[in-house]
């Protein structure tokens, strides 16, 4: 019996299976599956970044020890950097870096990264010795020899820092040159490190400096040349050596040793000033003036590099030439730039020759207004400074004559006949 009319036959005639569509059937289950729990779970989603490796950082290390190794201080730095990044619990690649900063004149970077290795570890013997030097060179004098004195005390037998204390004490010597007790602190703390480990450059390059100061020029030439044969990639020993070879007389040497300090720190302008200075001496005055100029290219805001112009373009006579630079050193004024460049308060020593090099060249040019206000100055100021006194007469004696000549800028009193200056100079 069935429903008249009804779609729902029960005895409608059911149509057999195709084989065929039934393996294309399981075959795209398992197509499916396959993709689902195979290939999907090693799939990264789409428009999310790739993460890439990280790279170990004995990885950077080792990559920064062969920078290093080939003098390339400032890639060094770098790759001790990343290292550090991934790794900031290690004290010895925040110590390596601080040492290369002071290689390379970064004091205040050095300062940093050896304070970021006590705070890692407080009782780190090094990182205290690295900040010592670093304020040493900063001339930091108490923070100096209180961070190395604790470096000390945390480990005596550090050869390093009782080299660092040697050139610390003997840096503060130079600038207070009277004091002779701290010459002898620095020879006694210099040759404590050599008890200690005579080996090491550190020890050899503190003791170079200590017989310099203490005019022992041919120990301290080879005590430098023994801490260069240890690492001749440190632009400073090559600067050291070359001051030495310099006042013996060795000026092929000295320009030698300033050329190699240029090629492995190009951006310092001391051994550029060093070699200026050499050049002069020699009486190649066109190179030293050239080297000169290089010098305030790389220092603009410097007097001293203007002063050293001035005295070279001076030496050659070129004394319209040489007032400019000289005046900057003086009086202060503007580099090609636009920074500001203090004037030097006149001083004893370096500064006293630039003055009265600077009043001899107003002097020869007719410009006796300020050449006599620079003789009153020197005469006033400097007055146990036998050069700049007697320099300073001279400026008064050529003034005279070209008074007389009626060739300068002044005229005589007419009261008294004495020379009367139009310009006032601020010492």
């Amino acid at each position: 019996m069935y429903l008249k009319g009804s779609k729902w036959s029960y005895n409608k005639r059911r149509r057999r299976s195709n084989p065929l569509t039934l393996i294309l059937l399981v075959l795209l289950i398992g197509a499916a599956a396959y993709i689902n729990f195979v290939i999907v779970p090693t799939t990264s989603p789409l428009f999310i970044a790739t993460p890439t490796a990280t790279r170990s950082a004995e990885s950077y290390t080792v990559d920064a020890q062969a920078l290093e190794n080939e003098g390339k201080f400032s890639q060094a730095i770098d790759a001790y950097k990343l290292a550090s990044q991934v790794e900031p619990r290690n004290v010895s690649n925040f110590l390596s870096m601080a040492r290369l900063m002071i290689w390379t004149g970064r004091y205040e970077e050095a300062l940093e990264q050896a304070g970021n290795s006590l705070l890692v570890n407080p009782n780190n013997s090094a990182g205290y010795a690295l900040r010592g030097l670093a304020y040493g060179m900063l001339s930091q004098w108490l923070d100096a020899t209180g961070s190395l004195e604790k470096s000390i005390e945390l480990d005596p037998n550090s050869a390093v820092a009782y080299a660092y204390l040697a050139e610390v004490l003997a840096y503060q010597y130079q600038s207070t040159p009277g004091d002779l007790g701290l010459a002898d602190k620095a020879i006694e703390a210099s040759r404590t490190a050599q008890n200690l480990d005579k080996n090491l450059m550190e020890t050899h390059r503190a003791r170079g400096l200590v017989l310099e100061i203490t005019d022992n020029r041919t120990e301290a030439m080879a005590e430098y040349e023994a801490a260069i044969a240890l690492n001749g990639n440190i632009a400073d020993l090559h600067i050291a050596l070359g001051r030495i070879y310099r006042a013996e007389g060795f000026l092929d040497d000295a320009k030698e040793q300033f050329n190699k300090a240029i090629a492995l720190n190009p951006f310092d302008p001391e051994p550029l000033l060093y070699l200026s200075r050499t050049y002069l001496t020699a009486g190649e005055l066109g190179l030293a003036a050239q080297y000169a100029e290089s010098a305030i290219k790389l220092a603009p805001t410097d007097p001293f590099y203007y002063g050293n112009l001035g005295q070279i373009l001076y030496q050659d006579d070129l004394f319209a030439e040489a007032i400019p630079p000289l005046r900057i050193a003086v009086r202060g004024g503007l580099a090609e730039d636009g920074s500001e460049v203090k004037g030097l308060p006149l001083d004893y020593g370096r500064v006293a020759e630039y003055y009265y090099t600077y009043g001899l060249a107003l002097a020869r040019t007719s410009e006796c207004g300020e050449a006599l206000q620079i003789s009153n100055l020197l005469i006033q100021g400097v007055s146990t400074d036998e050069i700049a006194v007697y320099n300073a007469q001279e400026m008064i004696n050529i003034c005279q004559r070209l008074t007389l000549e009626g060739n300068s800028d002044i005229t005589p009193s007419a009261e008294t006949g004495e020379l009367t200056p139009t310009v006032e100079v601020t010492p």
